[in-house]
């Protein structure tokens, strides 16, 4: 869009990932439920940190990977969340610049909470088990929302993981109602179906009243519907917002736009390495497709690309440029 300074400003959990590979026994060592998400506190988290072997130290976030996988591409991205001036918070701040993406939050000093960070350990399957420690990325409020940053984006994109507290949906309701004041386009991803439970009221109503693209994968569509049918979930979201992107991991994703669906089959992966931040990068193929003013069938090639290409390695940061990649493959110019 003319007059923008960047394709995509994320908002989103500022989480340091600590990934690291294990056995099954090491899960069960530390009460870790193989392929779910567990929130840890400082003791727990320092425990398994301690006994853990060599491990990869990188930004990450789910709003941050997909800013990140923005980067890749070749696109402007920003990013604004919570960090605090420690160790860990210098680590998240180096990392995601060095990425090239914006990020100018500044960071909290005194904080008791320290940055946030998830250890993400993952087992010779593929499958990832996450315990995290919120920290203080949580405390996201208005004031970590730069209205100049958010008028500068072609499009705001949420990250529902932060919708636990008032702070941060007020926060989020003021980044809508900045981005729909300025003409831009705001992006919203369901991140969990737990989180879909927790708040789908409150969802649905921000939903339908602000938000332009929506992101869920199938669980998180069906919960938030409440509904074990995938079909009448899709005709459902159709009425609530103008563009819908649902993933179903092998079976691809289905976009739904205007009364229409359109299905995108998954990229081909030889073998799956790890699957931290699949979601994340097809959310930033997608929008970066959006973006830049591809036809939806092609943003979905693109997110189906990006996902691929993130399963196949360590960690939700390319190995290689995607743009580099997507231009062999035929997808942008």
């Amino acid at each position: 869009m003319p007059g923008t300074q960047f394709d995509v400003v994320a908002i989103g959990n500022a989480i340091v990932d600590i990934i690291g590979r294990c056995d099954d026994a090491f899960l069960e060592r530390h009460g870790a439920p193989k392929g779910h998400m567990r929130l840890v506190d400082t003791a727990t988290i320092g425990s398994i940190y301690g006994s853990m072997g060599p491990a990869i130290e990188i930004s990450g976030g789910s709003a941050a990977n997909t800013a990140a996988g923005i980067a890749s591409l070749g696109g402007r991205g920003a990013f604004i969340g919570k960090v605090a001036e420690d160790e860990f918070g210098r680590i998240f701040r180096h990392d995601i610049r060095a990425a090239g993406v914006a990020f100018n939050t500044p960071a909290v000093a005194d904080s008791s909470q320290g940055t946030s960070r998830s250890l993400i350990l993952v087992t010779p399957d593929g499958q990832r088990t996450m315990n995290t420690f919120l920290g203080i990325s949580t405390d996201l409020d208005q004031g970590e929302v730069d209205p100049a940053v958010i008028q500068a984006a072609n499009i705001v994109y949420l990250e529902g993981y932060l919708f636990d507290r008032d702070e941060a949906k007020a926060a989020f309701r003021q980044a809508v109602d900045i981005a729909n004041k300025a003409g831009r386009q705001v992006a919203l991803t369901l991140s969990d179906s737990f989180c879909v439970n927790r708040h789908r009221d409150e969802f649905l109503a921000l939903i339908r009243s602000g938000i332009g693209i929506l992101f869920a994968n199938e669980g998180e569509i069906l919960s938030l519907y409440e509904t074990t049918s995938f079909d009448e979930a899709v005709k459902r979201v159709g009425q609530d917002t103008r563009l819908a992107v649902l993933t179903r991991s092998e079976k691809g994703s289905v976009i739904v736009s205007e009364g229409e669906s359109i299905t995108v089959a998954a990229d081909p992966v030889r073998k799956v390495i790890d699957t931290t931040g699949a979601g994340d990068l097809y959310a930033a193929g997608f929008l970066f497709g959006v973006a830049r003013g591809y036809d939806l069938s092609v943003a979905g090639q693109l997110g189906s690309f990006a996902a691929a290409e993130i399963i196949g390695q360590m960690g939700a940061r390319p190995e290689v440029k995607l743009s580099h990649l997507a231009r062999m493959r035929g997808l942008i110019g």
